[in-house]
């Protein structure tokens, strides 16, 4: 018996052994008509394995790309789409902006804080009322995920109108979502969240 451990490494091992020893074998084959029905047949494979691969742009170039990879750049066949450079996979990628700026409220994060400077800039009447009731309403809930007990609704009011510069205040007669509710939500969520783990952490017979 010949144990993995004992066979070369996998170059992508998503695909597993037997794609590799597919491609591996097309890579040996010395017609050319016939290499490359091979290769159209392990490109069908890959795609049915990895059917999620269909809702990427262009996901057939990615297998294609994949292919000539596993293959050590050896495979020559006729590909409908430019065989990549191997120097490209030693390339790094582009290194992202890091988010610049302070949040003044930690706990309200700086998509919150986003929605308000949205709406600090909307004309008055109902929709920018609307709009505040809502992001009152997030900002307790938000509040109530870091301080799990209670928060006066009288306190959310008034950071609304700090954060916001004065510029949004709920109307009067605007309730908040009460409390209960929130902590029952968030209850109801991570209980729910616990049984999509399937019985996780539970041992094995």
């Amino acid at each position: 018996m010949q144990y993995n451990s004992q066979r070369p490494d996998l170059i992508i091992p998503e695909y597993g052994r037997n794609i590799q020893n597919m491609i591996e074998f097309c890579v040996s084959v010395e017609d050319r008509e016939e290499r490359n029905k091979v290769a159209m047949a392990i490109i069908s494979v890959m795609g049915q394995l990895f059917p999620y691969l269909r809702d990427i742009d262009d996901y057939k170039h990615k297998l294609w790309d994949h292919l000539h990879i596993m293959s050590g750049f050896k495979l020559d066949v006729d590909s409908p789409y430019p065989v990549p450079a191997p120097e490209s996979l030693l390339e790094k990628p582009e290194q992202l902006a890091y988010p610049q700026g302070k949040i003044k409220w930690g706990h309200y994060g700086k998509t919150l804080e986003q929605f308000i400077a949205k709406a600090k800039d909307y004309p008055e009447g109902d929709e920018k009322d609307t709009l505040t009731h809502i992001i009152a309403n997030l900002m307790k809930r938000q509040y109530l995920t870091w301080n799990r007990d209670t928060v006066e609704d009288d306190l959310i009011k008034s950071q609304l109108t700090s954060i916001s510069d004065g510029k949004l205040a709920l109307k009067e007669g605007k309730e908040l979502v009460p409390t209960s509710v929130v902590l029952q939500d968030q209850r109801n969520k991570k209980h729910q969240n616990h049984h999509k783990g399937g019985g996780r952490g539970k041992k094995r017979r």
